[in-house]
């Protein structure tokens, strides 16, 4: 099933274009060969990509439905046109994975028993539950409940928030962040994958519970309760269970004013709570509540896949610089009624596949060709957990030591130009900083920032840090904020309205008042990108001490 890029290596070899008998390294572009190169990408390519997949026939493009198909018939045909080879299952352009659909059925209300008395509250709209099991009924019984600050586990920053107490059988209430208000404790306001809602219900699997509950608050988030609502309710899905880590019976989130209620009710403070855990002397506290809860779960098994394309390199050619976006969304409400239901995704994802189209096809038409490989990755499911590239990092078709870099596009800048860039990752890998400080710098750019919302814990929200996490050196480049167009005000307000009122709603929809000149400069800005990783003499690293640089290392000496 995945020996297809094996053979398409072994072609390149045959031909004698792998290391062992390469021919010498081509001289690097001129700067008119670049330019050239980099006028392939054009805002009507990228418009007209856009408002096909995000059109109301692709349903939103859910992982497994007949809109995520057509998603990916039609980005094959796109990366067929530009000459891209395809690189999936057995000489497709398709890498399939199973999915495993949980739609769990939430009880209209849950109880909690306190020493106050019982507390009931509405589904939806207080909480959101779901299933932590591939199984068709999951719940718990008489379970307690047990605050445990930030559930965070981290022995090189000296932090344990279990103490050692034990959790098995409990459920775990938990608040939504890492430490985050000293710059001396972890990495300051930059939140780490321990602030992350999934590391949270990892920790607390890994510790023995049986569900766990998070604390919504906006700021923790990073967005509103409407946002969970409307991504854990419905079908969710997730790769087969493999039997490798711990699972929970229940997941869930409550909105803070329940919260609130729920602790105040056991007697307890959520303030003066959260205060306690912001200390390394925390230990989880008993809350002297209890709940019993049971779901049956509608199960079905489908599968999506990720869109696999190749520019073969010169003389790096057995190495890769890989592109990616993810290219499915949230689907379709069914219970909208009248109302809008179809979630999208024009700017989340559409946008970001059509950008990473419109730079491969630059690269297919540079001359000379880049030394390495460029490997096209637009990926399934992203949305439902990066599981798409979850199962590309597990099952990559070249050793995750050949895979050079990555560069991510995800919900990229459609309105407007901007003089700066925001590289999410800056400063993890020198190498990666060089190439974007080289790409902006070409274009004029006053500035490339770094992560512009360091609190919302944004690389670990895409799909560069699933291949990050096997080593691959990864950024995802962001809108920048300093709007120059002729409109620049009201593209800033645009820009700002979209979390606010968009991301992850049925109102993600193309507009023609987007300006996608901005589209158009950052896109070229990640060619340049790319063509300076793909040409760099030395294959690109992390920075020293970065947390994913031991699995650089374990990654390169495997592929050996």
């Amino acid at each position: 099933m995945h020996s297809n890029f094996y053979r398409f290596a072994a072609v390149i070899a045959a031909a004698g274009l792998l290391a062992s008998c390469a021919p010498p390294a081509p001289p690097p572009p001129t700067d008119a060969q670049l330019e050239a190169a980099a006028a392939a990408i054009t805002i009507d390519d990228m418009r007209e990509m856009i408002i096909e997949m995000s059109d109301d026939r692709y349903k939103g493009r859910a992982p497994g439905s007949e809109g995520d198909k057509m998603a990916t018939d039609y980005i094959s045909q796109r990366l067929e046109a530009i000459g891209a080879q395809p690189s999936g299952d057995d000489g497709t352009w398709l890498q399939k994975f199973e999915l495993v659909g949980l739609n769990a059925q939430q009880p209209d209300s849950w109880s909690f028993t306190t020493p106050n008395g019982e507390k009931s509250y509405t589904v939806l709209e207080d909480y959101v539950i779901s299933s932590g099991r591939q199984e068709d009924s999951v719940g718990v019984e008489d379970a307690e409940l047990v605050f445990v600050g930030f559930g965070i586990q981290a022995p090189e920053y000296d932090w344990d928030d279990f103490k050692g107490a034990d959790l098995k059988g409990k459920v775990l209430v938990v608040l939504n962040n890492d430490p985050d208000w000293d710059p001396e404790l972890f990495e300051g306001n930059r939140r780490l994958y321990y602030g992350r809602w999934s590391y949270k219900y990892e920790s607390a699997a890994r510790a023995g519970a049986i569900g766990a509950i998070i604390i919504h608050t906006r700021p923790s988030a990073g967005y509103g309760w409407e946002v969970v609502r409307n991504s854990w309710s419905g079908m969710q899905f997730e790769l087969p269970d493999d039997g490798s880590a711990p699972l929970m019976q229940i997941e869930a989130w409550v909105t803070e004013p329940v919260a609130r209620d729920l602790i105040q009710a056991a007697g307890q403070d959520l303030d003066t709570l959260v205060e306690l855990a912001k200390s390394r002397d925390f230990s989880p506290v008993p809350l002297g509540v209890t709940t019993t809860l049971s779901m049956p779960v509608e199960m079905e098994r489908t599968a999506s896949a990720n869109v696999l394309g190749v520019l073969p390199g010169t003389d790096k050619a057995d190495e890769y610089v890989v592109l990616t976006a993810h290219h499915d969304h949230m689907g379709e409400n069914d219970a909208a009624g009248d109302e809008d239901g179809i979630y999208n995704g024009a700017r989340d994802n559409a946008s970001g596949t059509a950008g990473v189209i419109a730079v491969a096809k630059a690269l297919a038409e540079l001359q000379p060709a880049p030394r390495r490989s460029i490997l096209i990755a637009l990926v399934g499911a992203e949305e439902q957990g990066l599981l798409g590239s979850k199962f590309l990092a597990a099952y990559p078709p070249v050793p995750a030591g050949k895979l050079a870099a990555l560069l991510n596009v995800d919900a990229p800048n459609v309105y407007g130009p901007t003089a700066d860039i925001a590289q999410v990752g800056k400063g993890k890998s020198g190498d990666l900083d060089r190439a974007v400080e080289s790409a902006a710098q070409r274009q004029g750019r006053t500035e490339v920032k770094g992560d512009t919302e360091p609190t919302q814990g944004l690389y670990y929200r895409s799909d560069h840090f699933s291949l990050a996490k096997v080593g691959v050196p990864g950024i995802y480049l962001k809108m920048g904020e300093d709007f120059n167009g002729s409109d620049a005000e009201a593209e800033k307000a645009r820009a700002k309205e979209y979390n606010a009122k968009h991301y992850h709603q049925p109102s993600d929809e193309y507009d023609p008042k987007w300006n996608l000149e901005g589209l158009r400069l950052d896109m070229q800005l990640v060619f340049y990108a790319g063509v300076e990783l793909a040409n760099m003499e030395a294959l690109p690293a992390w920075n020293p001490g970065d947390e994913f640089e031991a699995a650089r290392m374990e990654a390169i000496e495997a592929a050996k």
